[in-house]
């Protein structure tokens, strides 16, 4: 599976650690920045994922901020992109498998790389599941319009 993956200064370490996790797991990640701990601008890390994401270009994305919350209202201005903001499996899982997400925002300064691996491991594992989620999915799509 291609991911594209970004983060802001306060997601750089956590980003490196995903990053390994998703190489080791046989996917194939494409690093969008940040390059370093220097302060910067969230807003661009995750519209650049989001389109990537939004063209099919990957076909998940994840983004890292201090606490995931400013990436996953960033990532959700670009049409086509159901950004979740996890910091559990249970959740991640289930924003596959009932919103069908693209894109699992984490929160650096909340989650360590041991229960981000677990979040992770749970959102690329999950399904859209279809059926009366589909409906609702459509919806969404809708609000886009």
């Amino acid at each position: 599976m291609r991911i594209a993956v970004g983060s802001d200064h306060a997601g750089f370490e956590l980003k490196r650690e995903v990053l390994n996790y998703l190489e080791a797991s046989g996917h194939e990640a494409e690093d969008f920045g940040t390059r370093s701990r220097e302060s910067c601008d969230y807003p661009d890390f995750a519209r650049a994922v989001a389109q990537a994401v939004a063209s099919g270009r990957v076909e998940l994305g994840i983004l890292i901020c201090g606490t995931g919350i400013g990436m996953s209202i960033a990532a959700n201005k670009v049409p086509g992109v159901r950004a979740a903001l996890c910091g559990e499996p249970y959740s991640a899982r289930l924003a596959r498998e009932h919103n069908d997400a693209n894109v699992l925002c984490l929160g650096a300064r909340v989650v360590g790389p041991g229960l981000a691996a677990d979040i992770v491991g749970a959102f690329l594992s999950g399904r859209f599941a279809g059926g009366r989620h589909s409906r609702r999915v459509e919806k969404l799509r809708g609000l886009e319009r």
